[in-house]
């Protein structure tokens, strides 16, 4: 017998089909290797969990190592999530493709923003916004595939949440990010930046509280994803709490947080394509994927599509691996059916990483 060579069979909760696979090494295979031995034979078999928004080179006060960052990722991989979609970081966190007890990674490169408009070193800072698209080139080769974006943040002279680039300039970003072969993203929390980001062709749209009915059927139109982030929106009003210079940004971000369930019922109504992420990284501890598809339940989603949104719909948009043969091995084994309890995504039986057993 192989004890590198494992064999599990269970079932497909999207299909309710028996599922039977080997696993050798890192990958997965369907041919049957009779010198395996089956480590699983019965309950139910999911691939990784997505985290579509997540900040593995980002902690409170910067200055994250890559020691640091191994260790964020590994405590995501044992809340299950097995892919990480890194929007944005000050760290390259590239060293940590190696590690097997680590998540698999597609990066944005580092956040564009302005001077004074985003989170102090936490990105690029563009003193002529009219570079904007040559940035984004930069970003794009640095990255795996997706560009990053800040949409709108505070402006001091208006004092709430503004624009920080006009359409001709989004225009040429979108531009420069498709001549790359790569998808831009934006941050976005309130409504003002969200017409000109969706008229210009971004690819999705990180957080979009301030999203109204009318731009919920344009992004449908042009195929633009949406990561809600439910559980970084719950911050909301601490954020609020924290800027007594700015009550109108004060006043602003309390009513986003308190129609954020029904502006995400409402764009999951519109046929809006809807991926879970946690904003990992900031205000938001690692490891926090479940409480993120437990939001996305309790706000119309339901267990079913909550899980569907953490797992088959991030893989495919992303272009990563499923189950299928050849795959690398990221699933996760469950004693009972998601779609019924989503409860057992915290007690999994065995969760593979890269054909690892990390739990």
């Amino acid at each position: 017998m192989d004890d590198d060579v494992r064999h599990y069979r269970g079932r497909d909760p999207f299909t309710d089909d028996a599922l039977e696979f080997w696993v050798v090494g890192d990958t997965i295979t369907h041919e049957p290797v009779a010198s395996a031995r089956t480590v699983v034979d019965g309950g139910w078999i999911i691939p990784g969990l997505v985290d579509a928004h997540n900040h593995v080179g980002i902690a409170p006060g910067l200055g994250v190592t890559i020691d640091r960052a191994r260790a964020y990722a590994q405590a995501d991989a044992r809340a299950g999530t097995l892919l990480i979609r890194e929007v944005g970081s000050p760290l390259d966190t590239h060293p940590l493709d190696d590690d097997p007890a680590c998540p698999r990674f597609i990066r944005s490169g580092k956040h564009i923003a302005r001077p004074k408009r985003y989170l102090r070193d936490y990105g690029i800072d563009l003193d002529d916004p009219d570079e904007l698209s040559a940035e984004v080139t930069r970003q794009a080769r640095a990255g795996d595939g997706w560009v990053k974006i800040v949409g709108d943040w505070i402006d001091r002279e208006v004092g709430d949440l503004a624009p920080l680039w006009t359409r001709g300039q989004l225009d040429a970003a979108v531009a420069a990010a498709h001549a790359e072969g790569a998808r831009i993203t934006a941050h976005v929390f309130g409504a003002d930046a969200l017409p000109d980001l969706i008229a210009a062709g971004v690819d999705c749209i990180e957080h979009g509280t301030g999203l109204t009915t009318d731009l919920m059927d344009r992004m449908v139109e042009r195929s633009i994803a949406l990561v809600p982030t439910l559980i970084q929106v719950e911050n909301f009003p601490g954020i609020a709490d924290g800027a007594d210079r700015f009550p109108a940004y004060q006043a602003n971000m309390r009513k986003l947080h308190q129609n954020a369930n029904a502006v995400f019922a409402a764009a999951r109504e519109a046929g809006v394509r809807i991926f879970a992420g946690t904003d990992a990284g900031g205000f938001v501890e690692h490891g926090r994927i479940v409480d993120e598809i437990d939001a996305l339940a309790a706000a119309g989603f339901g267990a079913a599509g909550a899980l569907h949104a953490a797992t088959v719909a991030p893989r495919e948009w992303l272009g990563a691996d499923l189950l299928g043969d050849g795959d690398r091995a990221d699933f996760i084994v469950l004693d009972d059916d998601p779609r019924v309890d989503l409860t057992t995504l915290r007690r999994p039986r065995e969760i593979v990483c890269s054909g690892l057993t990390i739990a």
